[in-house]
């Protein structure tokens, strides 16, 4: 049960703030966000958001999940297995029968580079029939064009942004997609915290403090009054990838 004023306490709490961003930033020093798979496939994403993508799709009921950036395929697969998760559900209150081959619920990932031995894993999975993929720059605008027409079928999205973690491909992205998002659902932008760590976790990246995904969520947040920041998300979660980056559209 959610203990609002807790997770409140905690969020006020500048003195535990710090020691979890500090126990954040040195954890990310040994890759521990590789520490993780979802159903054999690895998903490069910390247990709390990976918690946190469960209870909003739970709470959302989304058909389709569009998420830029692939990797590994193990959130394609995570999310695919929560959509099932819904489907299975629903059956059951209604008294009817699955057909497994004809899933309801789909997941559509988008990647510059969709590597072969990913591809192969991925749709040898037991999740892919769930499972749809585009390779290409998610700001290119046949890749966009693509993704809105496949999002006409669908009635209620969730977004996932993932990919390239500049402030101008974020800020692209969110132009792109967030406007799929239904209203009560989330465009979530993972990797907001690059703007809380030092600069010289990124050397040999093109974003850092001022260049990256929180940067791209305020830019746009302050000209699209339809989402607002859900910040009850990360003071409960207290450690995340993804501060003021879980967006909920209100209108």
């Amino acid at each position: 049960m959610l203990e609002p004023k807790f997770c409140q306490q905690m969020a006020s709490d500048k003195s535990l703030q710090k020691d979890a961003m500090n126990l954040f930033t040195r954890a990310c020093k040994y890759r521990y966000s590789y520490n993780f798979s979802w159903m054999g496939r690895p998903i490069i994403q910390f247990p709390q958001d990976m918690v946190a993508m469960l209870e909003l799709i739970w709470e959302v009921k989304p058909d389709l999940i569009i998420e830029t950036g692939i990797a590994h395929g193990g959130s394609l697969v995570m999310n695919a297995s929560y959509l099932a998760m819904l489907d299975y559900c629903e059956a059951i209150e209604k008294g009817e029968l699955i057909d497994p081959t004809k899933p309801k619920r789909r997941v559509l990932g988008i990647d510059i580079d969709i590597r072969e031995h990913n591809r192969v894993a991925i749709e040898a999975h037991p999740m892919s029939n769930r499972i749809d993929m585009i390779q290409g720059s998610a700001i290119a605008k046949d890749v966009i064009d693509q993704v809105h027409e496949y999002a006409k079928n669908y009635q209620r999205i969730l977004v996932s942004l993932d990919s390239n973690h500049t402030h101008d491909h974020v800020l692209a992205e969110l132009e792109a997609y967030a406007p799929l998002t239904s209203k009560g659902s989330y465009c979530v932008v993972f990797d907001t915290v690059i703007e809380d760590m030092p600069d010289a976790m990124f050397p040999d990246r093109p974003w850092g403090i001022g260049n990256n995904p929180k940067t791209a969520v305020w830019e746009y947040i302050k000209s699209h009054s339809e989402f607002e920041t859900d910040k009850s998300i990360q003071d409960k979660l207290l450690i995340t990838v993804a501060p003021d980056g879980y967006l909920k559209r209100i209108k």
